[in-house]
């Protein structure tokens, strides 16, 4: 019976040290996700800011098409 135990016991602790593992390469996956979303975002927010700032009035013409676009839809329902 002591045997059964003993088997049991080391069946948790390889369990649990493969959880352990497992949950460690998933956090440095989610790192190195969360490290190249930023970057994917903070280049396209200086790419948005940059055609803004080269192309103000056609930017103004944009977002307000846009903002009538939504108003109508809006109001149809």
């Amino acid at each position: 019976m002591a045997e059964v135990g003993q088997r049991t016991t080391d069946f948790e602790n390889e369990i649990t040290e493969q959880g352990k593992a497992a949950a460690g390469r998933l956090a440095q996956a989610l790192d190195t996700a969360k490290v190249k979303v930023q970057e994917g975002t903070v280049a396209s927010a200086k790419a948005t800011d940059r055609a803004i700032r080269e192309h103000p009035y056609e930017s103004l013409g944009v977002a307000f098409g846009v903002g009538v676009l939504i108003g109508v839809l809006i109001a149809r329902r």
